[in-house]
């Protein structure tokens, strides 16, 4: 289903080399710019039958990459090397070896800019399209052939774009071709420049063509997708909102159903000095959409459905985080953000922050088609959906409230509560409790961040957590102890416990009450960094956006450097 990419590292390497014979001969190369990034990951891994650690053959796994950008002017170029030695736990196997899956060379005019090779962007919300790349997640869906972006007038900005999108180190069969115009009518009419109310229409289409392969149905090779979007704002409000429509496409996500798809994204928000208030709401239905319809997970998504949840900084209230369902969710998200002044009744001298979010995300309605056996059924339109109705099973519920305060000059507090219900059988594929086969887990998160600043450039970080519940692994406590050196180390020990763990083995003993214990020493210097960490790593989901991959036990010690000129 993928075909190789015809950039192979030691083409890259000769480009390279004659690079500055040719620049130097145009006098090019004393007037440009040379800049990068390089970030290396590793560890020597330890076997832990304990926790389910299994054994590394090769002991050292290693994920690395450099990014080098040329810039001159109008024009840039750079590339991305990537090395996987052999990669570590917890990335896709295609990812092993060496490589240059991303370069590219752009030109820009007062109007016009030219993009070949590797590129990233995206249509409005990313409801259609999306290229992005997130290095912790092991993804990157960038498109390699050919993007352009022009300035038609002043306010109106033209896209249009067709390549391959990447997959690890090879390029999918499938086409994608796109195209977007957004409409800024603040500049497009001066009368409206100084208005106090702005208001932009955008509309996208992108396009996949793929090859019937299938010996059994009739699949579309060419699949469109279209989207409309408006955001407005005026003085303290604002107002987003996007509609996408895609025709049927067929895929292993959806079980081969011929049902068109469907999003809408909504969101709206008020602030003002001292308060913030925000909501949003979504309906997700059937909108897989991959350059490969045969492909899951991670690899060869064009399109970007965000998750309404809030995105945790704390270990044990992200312990169940959530990743979108595309084949059908419906969601609302609110959070209200206030200031205490300072000096009030409630504010004290320092002033307070607080901050309370809710989210709900659950399934929407479906029933059969006519004389369908059953819903989803393959080969038929799958189901039928009124568009509000809203299904019976609830995916991810989380009620949090948030309070930051100062009680000193040099001391602060922060405190969280979470209420939170998931369904971890939608998400992660297992039950919550094996001996009722409930798919929900009920949790209750609590945490404390203390932070005290010494002399010096000093300070000491307290954090403890704890996350209460009976379902899954059970009841699960957390300390973290950190202590820095403005601005260059910081020295951290940390310790996660499962001590609310009531399952038994199949030998019907019960399992083991685990420590998962972590140190780590980091230091900065000017761009570069370095960090070692030593301890044990729980099994589990590790997401960003609503995008998630699977993060294996492991233990041992880790190796971080990071770098930028």
């Amino acid at each position: 289903m993928t075909k190789k990419s015809k950039i192979t590292t030691g083409k890259l390497i000769l480009l390279i080399c004659i690079l500055p014979f040719l620049s130097s001969a145009q006098g090019v190369l004393n007037s440009g710019q040379i800049h990068g990034s390089f970030q290396m990951d590793a560890q020597f891994y330890v076997e832990d039958s304990l926790i389910g650690a299994e054994k590394v053959p090769e002991n050292v796994l290693m994920n690395a990459f450099a990014n080098i950008l040329y810039t001159n002017g109008d024009f840039s170029a750079g590339f991305r090397f990537e090395s996987y030695q052999h990669l570590m736990k917890g990335f896709v196997g295609e990812l092993k070896g060496n490589g240059i899956p991303y370069r590219f060379a752009s030109y820009k005019t007062d109007e016009l800019k030219v993009t070949i090779g590797n590129f990233y962007d995206q249509f409005g919300t990313g409801l259609i399209f999306r290229a992005y790349q997130d290095w912790n997640l092991g993804l990157d869906n960038s498109v390699d052939g050919l993007h352009l972006q022009y300035q038609l007038a002043k306010g109106i900005t033209l896209k249009g774009l067709i390549g391959n999108q990447r997959y690890y180190f090879e390029k999918s069969d499938g086409i994608v071709r796109g195209a977007d115009a957004e409409f800024a009518f603040n500049e497009m009419f001066p009368s409206w420049a100084d208005n106090k109310a702005r208001f932009t229409i955008g509309g996208s289409f992108i396009s996949k063509f793929q090859e019937d392969d299938s010996p059994i149905y009739n699949l579309p090779e060419n699949v469109a997708a279209f989207a409309g979007r408006m955001n407005f704002s005026c003085g303290k409000i604002n107002f987003l909102g996007e509609y996408a429509y895609k025709m049927n496409d067929p895929s292993l996500v959806n079980n081969y159903i011929y049902k068109p798809g469907e999003a809408l994204y909504v969101s709206t928000s008020f602030s003002q000095k001292g308060l913030g208030i925000s909501l949003s709401g979504k309906r997700i239905d059937n909108m897989s959409f991959r350059s490969d319809r045969g492909m899951t997970g991670m690899p060869l998504m064009i399109n970007y459905l965000p998750a309404l949840s809030k995105q945790h900084i704390y270990t044990l209230a992200s312990f169940y985080p959530y990743s979108t369902q595309p084949n059908g969710e419906m969601g609302i998200q609110a959070e209200l953000t206030y200031n205490l002044k300072k000096k009030s009744a409630l504010g004290g001298k320092y002033g307070m922050d607080i901050s309370v979010n809710y989210s709900r995300t659950g399934a929407i309605q479906k029933s059969k088609v006519n004389d369908t056996i059953a819903i989803d059924q393959t080969g038929t339109l799958g189901y039928k959906s009124k568009f509000f109705a809203v299904g019976d099973d609830l995916y991810q519920n989380d009620f949090n409230i948030g309070i930051s305060k100062k009680l000193s000059k040099n001391f602060q507090i922060e405190l969280l509560y979470s209420y939170q219900i998931f369904n971890i059988w939608v998400v992660q594929g297992h039950k919550a409790d094996d001996t009722t086969g409930a798919n929900l887990v009920y949790a209750n998160v609590a945490a404390a961040d203390l932070i005290y600043k010494l002399k010096n450039k000093k300070s000491i970080q307290l954090e403890l957590q704890h996350l209460s519940t009976k379902k899954d692994q059970g009841s699960w406590a957390m300390a973290m102890l950190q202590y820095t050196i403005a601005p260059k180390w910081t020295f951290t020990i940390q310790d996660m416990y499962n001590y609310g763990n009531e399952k038994v083995d199949d030998f019907g003993e019960k399992e083991p009450k685990i420590h998962y214990y972590t140190m780590t020493v980091a230091y900065i210097k000017n761009t570069n960094r370095f960090a070692i960490t030593y301890g044990k790593q729980r099994e589990g989901m590790f997401c960003a956006g609503g995008v998630c991959r699977v993060v294996p036990a492991s233990n041992g010690i880790s190796f971080s450097i990071m770098s930028s000129f």
